[in-house]
């Protein structure tokens, strides 16, 4: 069982540090692979906008049967084919800043998906982190269950070999064959989440890791030295709440654009046409205009100013998005802090539980091989050892895990990873 227990261990799969898995999960994730497109589309709409300022060229051609009847055709019908080619430009002079304020708006929308981008990123970084230590977790779980089989399965045999000599009692060996059982069970157990693991693994980074081959991770740069450090940090640099931040911008810029339509609209225009047969009367009709065009739209049932109450609406909208998403970036800056803190005492007692459980098994082990301990007694002894390093181990993970999710509340993850 122990043998077949560790070669399930070590099924083959992909070598990788977590850098290198952290960086083929953002080349592949369909989540960051989406949040890349919409900062290329916004990209592109600050192009769309700055259009604006360039001239409009637009060319027209036509034809097609015309009837007229006018003084200049004497009253008389006349039926002519008309033909019509004109051109067309138009130059942006003056419109009440509508073009400047929409460059702005999509370029505060282009920095909002660039931050999004960027707090998808961690956020996508902090999920692998976690699924990659949790299979480093679950082997080391696993090993220890494989380590306490192994010692149940050595007791078992004793126990085996003191009752055909007549020495041990029946009742010690049904007590060991028990524990042996629950042994057996507790390795399958974690074995099987060692699998879930490894499992939700390939879900996240969309391969399979070889265990063997997966190194536990450190962390070169220190944590901020306080709570506040840490809090200082993450209102500054938080990737989300940048974004929020760009989205005010946004509709700052909006609200501005608004105003335009209360401004005349200035536009200089060239048109040349170039006509056969218009209006009844045959031959070529040319014409070339060049003129400078002011419009003013004196009233249009409110709508420009109920347009701009909308975009006031908006703009403020926008900064209440932003004040709830710092309140939730402090509370995960804090959370993250006191977990950290929690586990970081912990495991100062752990580690002493579990040196003091060491100790009390030397001394039972030595205390049963002269009679003065029961068999219950060793077994107890074993199982508080068990739970104490398995409570150690994951203190341990916690700890690691923690003070990753300390540098992803601050926006700063793929930097400590380095990718």
């Amino acid at each position: 069982m122990v043998v077949f227990l560790t070669c399930l261990g070590h099924i083959h799969g992909y070598a990788m540090t977590l850098e290198e898995a952290v960086q083929r999960t953002l080349d592949s994730h369909p989540e960051i692979l989406a949040a890349r497109q919409q900062l290329a589309s916004r990209r592109e709409e600050i192009g769309q906008a700055r259009a604006g300022y360039l001239p409009d060229l637009d060319l027209a051609a036509g034809i097609g049967r015309e009837e007229s009847r006018s003084p200049v055709t004497d009253d008389e019908k006349v039926r002519l084919t008309r033909q019509e080619a004109s051109i067309q430009a138009r130059q942006l002079v003056f419109d009440g800043f509508a073009t400047r304020s929409e460059v702005e708006r999509q370029e505060a929308r282009t920095d909002s998906s660039l931050h999004a981008a960027r707090a998808a990123s961690e956020n996508i970084a902090l999920r692998t982190t976690e699924v990659y230590l949790n299979v480093l977790r679950r082997d080391e779980l696993r090993k220890l269950a494989l380590e306490t089989l192994y010692q149940h399965q050595n007791i078992h045999d004793q126990m085996v070999l003191r009752n055909r000599s007549g020495v041990g009692s029946k009742a010690d060996l049904d007590q060991i064959t028990a524990r042996l059982a629950l042994a057996h069970s507790n390795a399958i157990a974690a074995q099987n989440n060692l699998l879930d693991a490894r499992t939700n693994f390939f879900r996240v980074i969309g391969a399979l890791p070889d265990v063997a081959d997966l190194s536990k991770p450190s962390i070169e740069q220190a944590l901020p030295g306080s709570l506040e450090a840490a809090l200082q940090k993450a209102t500054d640099n938080h990737p989300t709440l940048m974004s929020a931040n760009a989205d005010i911008d946004a509709a700052e810029a909006q609200y501005q654009a608004s105003k335009s339509t209360f401004w005349p609209r200035l536009q200089l225009e060239a048109e040349k046409n170039f006509d056969q047969d218009i209006g009844g009367v045959e031959g070529d009709d040319e014409a070339l205009i060049v003129a400078l065009r002011l419009r003013y739209n004196l009233y249009n049932g409110g709508g420009d100013s109920a347009r701009r109450r909308q975009t006031a609406h908006l703009r403020e909208e926008a900064r209440e998005i932003r004040n709830n998403t710092r309140r939730q970036v402090v509370e995960s800056a804090r959370l993250s802090w006191s977990a950290y803190q929690a586990v970081t005492e912990q495991m100062k007692y752990l580690e002493l539980h579990v040196k003091a459980a060491l100790d009390t098994k030397s001394a039972y082990t030595k205390q049963f091989n002269i009679g003065k301990r029961t068999l219950l007694d060793l077994l107890n002894t074993e199982n508080e050892l068990v739970e104490a390093k398995r409570a150690l181990v994951e203190a341990g993970y916690d700890k690691l895990f923690a003070q990753y999710r300390i540098y992803n509340a601050m926006g700063e993850l793929l930097d400590n990873i380095g990718s």
